[in-house]
């Protein structure tokens, strides 16, 4: 049983806190915000790794941004469907790091960082699976599994007290459809009535949780590996901690069990952590670098936006932008900080006048 036929209707007991169509909009712009949150942790973490050093980290970590892209566009998706608008190019996209999850835990910090210890804790973290039985939670949750059942139960009592046709009154040519993304096990689902949004939403939690929660397989073929089954993220970097993978049989209580992964720490580039433009001098080699980036990053941004607002086949312009940012990162990260440190991107925010 899957985990939206297993959860049904509302957890009994929890209240039902979006209970109107501009809750719901408000929330699926959290959901956007959220999803976004976690890529600049994952990229850092990802282009500090040496590739030949580490290809199973490079697997691990690049298929979980692919993954949590594909959430993004599910919850534009979502939001169009019902007659929101989902924005991206804006400053409350990029605060500085440290930083918390939009709406979430206050506890929990989002930092740049290389790739090693510190930066899969805080990846454990992000995608730590809802306890079962869990209540939903639209604001400071403790977990993603638990925001996402507050918007499913809005969605459920919305269609039951105005009807679905009401809910889902947005434009079906805004959905971004499965020919605008690949490169990735997960579904993209066209969302344009309450069972393709609850669709959407189980593939988001499933592929960060796995599936019913208390499985550790997200219920798709691994990208990278054809033969074997795909793990939930939060299991994709127990692995990664462990050194081991997840075989058939083993549960979230043994552990992985299955064959060894080499995680190679003296191969990645010791990226300075939480890196800043003020850190560097106006027209030094690193700061210019950094600023190049940053506004390849928010032209990235505005693709998005553009590509969630009307013009989806925008989608795979943006996906040519991720390559050069891939490129602009690792050249910052070959550059010699301070203290031993290597440079890094800074992910600060270029107003659209200012872009070059």
């Amino acid at each position: 049983m899957n985990h939206i036929e297993q959860q049904g209707s509302a957890v009994p007991g929890s209240s039902v806190r979006i209970d109107t169509l501009d809750g719901l909009r408000e929330h699926l712009q959290w959901a956007i915000e959220l999803e976004h949150a976690t890529l600049p942790p994952y990229l850092c973490a990802l282009y500090s790794l040496d590739p030949e050093r580490n290809p199973e980290a490079v697997d691990v970590v690049g298929g979980v941004f692919v993954e949590e892209m594909l959430h993004l566009t599910l919850a534009a998706n979502l939001l169009n469907a019902v007659g929101g608008r989902p924005r991206l190019d804006m400053p409350g996209m990029l605060p500085s790091h440290p930083r918390r999850l939009p709406h979430g835990d206050r506890s929990l910090e989002l930092s740049l960082l290389p790739f090693g210890g510190e930066a899969l804790e805080m990846f454990l973290r992000i995608e730590r699976p809802a306890p079962p039985g869990a209540a939903a939670e639209g604001e400071d949750y403790e977990t993603i599994g638990q925001f996402y059942d507050a918007i499913e139960q809005g969605l459920r009592h919305l269609c039951d007290r105005l009807g679905e046709r009401e809910v889902f009154s947005g434009d079906p040519a805004g959905q971004v459809g499965a020919g605008h993304f690949r490169h990735t096990a997960g579904r993209l689902i066209a969302v344009t009535d309450l069972a393709s949004a609850l669709a959407a939403l189980e593939e988001i939690v499933e592929q960060g949780e796995g599936t019913a929660r208390g499985e550790v397989w997200d219920g798709d073929q691994d990208v990278f590996h054809p033969d074997r089954d795909e793990v939930g993220h939060f299991y994709r970097f127990q692995e990664l901690k462990v050194g081991r993978r997840y075989r058939r049989g083993d549960t979230p209580q043994s552990g992985p069990t299955g064959e060894a992964i080499c995680v190679d720490l003296a191969g990645v580039r010791p990226m300075r952590r939480n890196p800043r433009l003020a850190d560097h001098a106006v027209g030094s080699a690193i700061r210019t670098a950094q600023e190049e980036f940053n506004h390849t990053y928010c032209g990235l941004l505005h693709l998005l936006e553009q590509a969630f607002n009307g013009s989806p086949k925008l989608l795979a312009v943006a996906t040519g932008t991720m390559y050069a940012l891939k490129a602009q990162a690792q050249a910052l990260m070959r550059m010699p900080d301070e203290d031993g440190t290597a440079a890094g991107p800074t992910f600060e925010y270029v107003a659209p006048d200012l872009r070059r």
